[in-house]
């Protein structure tokens, strides 16, 4: 038994999580937007024995996607939490025509294969849309839901510790119309700081984009990227990091930013979905420098300093461009619509 037959991802995996599973009715620009669209946080952890570990999320955070989405839309919905794997809540959500979104520890799911041990550090969400006895059929991207036995899916369910064996379940149409101004303004408040309301909110929006320009041009200290990436195995790392968190993992193309214009267009912004637009054309520029500089260097990572030095300030060049833009673009949206 399926609840819905429409699979797969437009541009953004969670806010097509969240379009299928609420029956397509809505445009997945307007699920993402609402949901907070874009963000920035930076971070680069180090762990003896491995190279630095660059981490960029540029769609929102750390509010929750799903939750977010579906409070905007106005839809009303339940969440549980327990102790173990509730399967006779599961089954009478699904039996009801409800599907269930659930935060797993996503190293758990066979069609992942072998991943990083960290990857169960972040959560991750996806949708049960149906189930046949013991099997599930679980959405999470393809074109086509996996079957997976409950078992299984338990485990990565019970795999990540602050979402285990939570429950979200859409229980009814929409009561109203979306909350387009309150995402915009978080949107905005989420650029702008603070986020978390302690010493990390350096790491979080306008501030997060100052701090990673400075630390690309940064030579002389350990927490630059000439001491932090100079390194094959470092330099290889970074580059190919930096690439998939702007264009991959945790966004939509272009860090998110082409998205979210999108958002802007149909909630009646257009001089800032246009700024963004050109934002996004420098996050994406980035992108490709970083991808190239890895294809570049070859499996051993080896590179000439002139040629790291360039490639970072380079970098750091578009942040800093992108972040200008940005800056003129939140404005606009707390100006508010255009006449």
């Amino acid at each position: 038994m399926l609840l819905y037959d429409d699979f797969g991802t437009g541009r953004h995996r969670e806010s097509s999580l969240v379009r299928h599973a609420l029956g397509s009715t809505h445009d997945e620009a307007l699920v993402a937007g609402l949901a907070g669209g874009i963000g920035f946080m930076y971070f680069v952890f180090e762990y003896g024995g491995r190279p630095p570990l660059l981490t960029i999320v540029a769609q929102a955070h750390p509010d929750p996607w799903v939750r977010s989405a579906l409070d905007r839309l106005r839809v009303p919905h339940e969440v549980f939490h327990s102790a173990g794997p509730r399967w006779d809540r599961v089954h009478a959500a699904l039996d009801a025509g409800r599907p269930v979104f659930c935060t797993v520890d996503r190293s758990g799911l066979p069609w992942h294969g072998p991943r990083d041990e960290m990857a169960g550090a972040d959560p991750y969400t996806v949708v049960i849309a149906g189930y046949e006895g013991d099997t599930l059929y679980v959405e999470d991207g393809a074109p086509t839901p996996h079957r997976i036995p409950a078992e299984v899916f338990g485990a990565a369910w019970s795999g990540h510790r602050k979402g285990r064996h939570e429950m979200i379940v859409p229980t009814g149409p929409a009561a109203g119309p979306p909350d387009v101004d309150g995402a915009l303004a978080a949107t905005a408040a989420r650029l702008t700081g603070p986020v978390l309301g302690n010493r990390f909110d350096v790491n979080f929006g306008f501030s997060g984009m100052e701090k990673l320009a400075a630390q690309l041009r940064d030579t002389r200290t350990k927490t630059g990227w000439e001491r932090r990436f100079s390194a094959p195995e470092a330099f290889l790392a970074g580059t190919r990091r930096l690439y998939a968190c702007l264009e991959e993992e945790w966004t939509a193309p272009g860090a998110t930013r082409p998205l979210y214009a999108d958002f802007l267009d149909l909630a009646a912004r257009p001089g800032a979905a246009a700024l963004f637009r050109e934002s996004a054309g420098h996050w994406s520029r980035l992108a490709e420098l970083a991808r190239a500089a890895a294809r570049d260097a070859g499996p051993d990572g080896d590179t000439e300093a002139t040629a790291r030095r360039v490639l970072f300030d380079e970098s750091a060049t578009l942040v800093e461009q992108a972040l200008a833009l940005e800056r003129r673009a939140v404005t606009l949206l707390r100006a508010g619509p255009t006449p």
